[in-house]
């Protein structure tokens, strides 16, 4: 990615963790571009490629206050790891202008601590993936062989900066980290050591969302087979039964369906 600051989507989103998304959903802005190359992917139409509608610092403050209008429940911002500078610019002008809504930090958890402290003071909640503890996994489906090491220090920098989790009188999050983990086909052992090391570390100071939603797509089959289908209820159970058991009480889970394209937005520039 250039430093031109590039957004496919920005609209009300209802498929986040209930006390994120409620009742009006989660205004979310969609960057293009990742820090990762998670072959696996379900934004990968804009997270493996520039696309992107090019706009400015002040239109991006415009479209937060836009969403708010529009009644969602915090501004939501969707793998923004490479337009930090960008968005505390446009954060500052748009609270200058009266943005009241609770901010948040939607990733993939490759983040450095250092471009984290920019945004001290700034994001309300933070929600990471923790996406591997075994980096031969990590480095087979992100290209990334340092992530579960990367991964840990950011988290720890965002609970130091978010603290316990905190609800409105309508049950909505307005401060804290919630730490998402996908289960993957074949995976669910590498997935009980995560919730094991979430909870062993910060116990109920996170929230622990534990996700069904794997969309396998067809460009998987030639060199990733093995995960190249949708994920078994029994792969999916296995890590439940497993949170459960160890006391994870602060969690979310994902059961029916999950695995559909209605958890991928069409990124066709709406709001931008």
């Amino acid at each position: 990615m250039s430093a031109a600051l590039r957004v496919a989507r920005a609209a009300l989103h209802m498929w986040e963790e209930p006390p994120i998304s409620g009742e009006r959903g989660s205004g979310t802005v969609f960057f293009s571009g990742c820090p990762l190359s998670c072959v696996f992917c379900q934004n990968a139409e804009i997270s493996h490629a520039a696309d992107g509608k090019e706009i400015d610092i002040a239109r991006l403050a415009e479209i937060f206050l836009e969403l708010e209008e529009k009644g969602a429940h915090n501004i939501n911002l969707v793998t923004g790891t490479h337009y930090v500078p960008h968005i505390v610019a446009a954060l500052d002008t748009a609270k200058a202008r009266g943005l009241a809504i609770p901010v948040l930090y939607n990733c993939g958890g490759y983040e450095s601590v250092e471009t984290l402290k920019m945004l001290r003071g700034y994001i309300d909640i933070y929600l990471p993936d923790f996406k591997y503890m075994d980096k031969k996994l990590a480095t087979q489906y992100s290209l990334c062989p340092d992530y579960p090491e990367r991964a840990k220090e950011a988290l720890a920098e965002m609970v130091a900066q978010t603290g316990a989790p905190v609800f409105d009188s309508d049950g909505m999050l307005t401060r804290g980290t919630v730490v998402r983990h996908l289960v993957l086909p074949g995976c669910a052992s590498d997935s009980i050591e995560v919730v094991r090391y979430l909870h062993e570390t910060y116990g109920d100071d996170i929230y622990i969302s534990i996700m069904s939603q794997y969309t396998p797509s067809e460009r998987l089959r030639a060199r990733y087979p093995e995960i190249a289908r949708k994920l078994t209820k029994y792969e999916y159970g296995k890590v439940v039964r497993f949170a459960e058991e160890i006391g994870v009480k602060n969690g979310f889970t994902q059961y029916g369906e999950a695995a559909t394209e209605s958890f991928i937005p069409k990124f066709d520039y709406e709001g931008v």
